[in-house]
């Protein structure tokens, strides 16, 4: 980042070719609330690390909603990495978090398996229920943010 300016220009011509931008691990390493104001981007990723202990550990419960609160705030979308619990689940829905991702819905996954794994998704019908395991209760548009 010793260019932002480069940066900035080049992530908005990849924007402007239709391509998502998101800052992955915000609140760990080089993340900076700076960026935030001069890098064009669309979304936050939240670090595993604060996902991991929100629903015991006060101190990331709290970092976790700041995080989804300014990422709001600021118009953009939020994705929690690491989601491994029903528990943390219903806490990042409670929060109004945009995507989720973690083992909780998959592993990861040679391409292979990913693509049936999403063929299933896609082929379920409103109302329809993953047949896999039980927190694979999902319809297909989540099952498609998810993955």
């Amino acid at each position: 980042m010793m260019n932002s300016a480069g940066a900035a220009k080049t992530l908005n011509h990849l924007r402007d070719l239709g391509v998502k931008v998101s800052i992955d691990d915000f609140g760990t390493g080089f993340s900076s609330l700076g960026y935030l104001k001069r890098l064009p981007i669309d979304a936050l990723k939240i670090d595993k690390s604060f996902v991991n202990d929100a629903t015991t550990d006060p101190d990331d419960a709290s970092l976790v909603m700041a995080i989804i609160t300014l990422a709001h705030n600021l118009r953009l979308k939020v994705i929690a990495e690491g989601v491994e619990t029903e528990e943390q689940l219903r806490f990042l829905h409670l929060l109004r978090c945009d995507q989720i991702q973690g083992y909780l819905f998959s592993k990861p996954l040679p391409i292979a398996e990913l693509e049936a794994l999403l063929l299933r998704g896609l082929s379920l019908k409103p109302g329809d229920r993953a047949q896999s395991k039980p927190h694979a209760d999902v319809d297909s548009r989540r099952l498609v943010s998810a993955a």
